[in-house]
């Protein structure tokens, strides 16, 4: 295996991988509505590919029993926005169809107290490692990765030890986990991500004006 310090990365080109909580629980008692949440993900997925066509950005859905990829831009046709707008409504409905699913998943799980219902963030970090990892073996130069975690979640103390290994998986693998949590509390799970990948780990005061902290986020 490519060991992390001889990776060769293409200038300027990005690959962000976004880790979104969808837990319900959360979303129901929120400030910001998921559908305005999900709708300043969108602008922000669309001015990192609008800064260089080369970037890639995938995003995967962190719900309380599962997780699943539900975007990749590399899946859109070359002809531009269009081909990613297109993409991306394919996406909505389909976390409309994975929130559904982890919904019926969680129901069946008597053990998961709603109040306090943690995401599958252990789980996410795992698939997000693995799409970068795909495609450092794809070729001898490659995007420069970066985590994106957005969680308004409570940690999950028994994810923790899951947790971490992801976390030290990526400082190997030198990609940055980044963290913007939407939530009242802070994440002592993402607080430790981001400081040991060297990351950046921010708490918006106002959620009214989010893509604006999203922005900070762009290469």
């Amino acid at each position: 295996m490519t060991s992390a310090h001889s990776k060769l990365y293409s200038d300027d080109v990005s690959l962000v991988v976004v880790v979104v909580d969808t837990n319900p629980f959360f979303w129901a008692a929120a400030a910001l509505p998921f559908a305005d949440f999900f709708a300043n993900l969108v602008h922000f997925v669309n001015s990192l590919l609008l800064l260089n066509h080369l970037n890639r950005v995938v995003v995967i859905a962190a719900g309380v029993s599962s997780c699943a990829y539900i975007f990749d831009s590399n899946d859109a046709s070359p002809s531009g926005g269009v081909g990613v707008m297109a993409t991306f409504d394919k996406a909505s409905r389909k976390v409309e169809e994975f929130i559904a699913q982890d919904a019926r998943a969680t129901a069946g799980n008597s053990s998961v107290a709603s109040a306090n219902a943690a995401s599958l963030l252990s789980g996410a970090l795992s698939l997000a490692l693995c799409y970068i990892q795909r495609i450092f073996r794809s070729g001898t130069r490659h995007p420069q990765p970066r985590i994106l975690c957005l969680q308004g979640s409570p940690d999950g103390p028994e994810q923790y030890v899951a947790v971490m290994n992801s976390i030290f998986s990526a400082q190997r693998s030198m990609v940055p986990i980044d963290s913007c949590i939407v939530g009242t509390q802070d994440s002592a799970f993402l607080q430790q991500a981001s400081y040991i990948t060297g990351g950046v780990y921010l708490k918006p005061q106002e959620l009214n004006g989010l893509f604006q902290y999203l922005a900070m986020f762009l290469p």
